[in-house]
Parts: C-alpha cells; sequence; structure tokens
C-alpha cells in the first residue's frame, strides 16, 4: 500500500533581495546600506585580485627574464626553481590576509552604520 498527501498550496515568494527573510518587512533604509556594503565588497575583491595578478605576473617575469638567478644555486636546485616553487604561497597569504582584513573593516562600518539609525 502506497501513502501520499498532497503538498500545501503555496503564495507568491515576497521579493526580498537577499537581505531579509522571506514575508519580513523590509526598511529602505537597510536595503540602500547593504547594497553599499555588497559594492564595497565587490570592489574589494576586484582590487585584490587585480593586485594579485600584477604581482605574479611581475614575480613570474623577474624569474624568467633575469638570468643571474639562475645561477644562484641553494641545495642543487636553482633559485630560479626555488622561487617557482614556494615564492607564491606568501604572496597568496598575504593577499588572502589583506583582504579578510579590509572585508572585516567594511561590515563594521557597514554595522554601524546599521546601529546608528
Amino acid at each position: 500500500m502506497r501513502v501520499t498527501a498532497d503538498l500545501p498550496p503555496r503564495g507568491p515568494a515576497a521579493l526580498t533581495r537577499g537581505i531579509a527573510l522571506p514575508g519580513a518587512p523590509v526598511d529602505e533604509a537597510d536595503a540602500v546600506y547593504a547594497r553599499a556594503l555588497q559594492r564595497s565588497q565587490l570592489r574589494l575583491a576586484l582590487g585584490t585580485v587585480a593586485g594579485f595578478v600584477v604581482v605574479v605576473v611581475a614575480m613570474t617575469l623577474a624569474i624568467a627574464l633575469v638570468p643571474e638567478i639562475d645561477r644562484v644555486v641553494l641545495g642543487g636546485l636553482p633559485l630560479s626553481w626555488l622561487l617557482q616553487a614556494f615564492a607564491f604561497y606568501p604572496v597568496i597569504v598575504v593577499f588572502a590576509l589583506l583582504y579578510l582584513r579590509t572585508a572585516v573593516r567594511n561590515e563594521r562600518r557597514y554595522r554601524a552604520l546599521r546601529d546608528r539609525e
């Protein structure tokens, strides 16, 4: 024997643009602050990625175009190999920490604006 149940009828969902739970009232000031925070975080992300790409390209070009780097040998390996293997990780960590610190500061400013009202 198979038992089934009908699903309850659903009404149209309220549009909230991702800043509140469906059906909850949306304050216009909160919506403006939330959009400003989203734009700020997007600018930060794009700037961080652009800076990271510039630094990585500069490091890659330096390794490829400076022949003296190959003459230095550490532990039986040319310095250019060691730089390619290990120098990019600290750059990744530095950019990640800078992004994190700035994103937290943006959100702290957003909360301060939102709570001031």
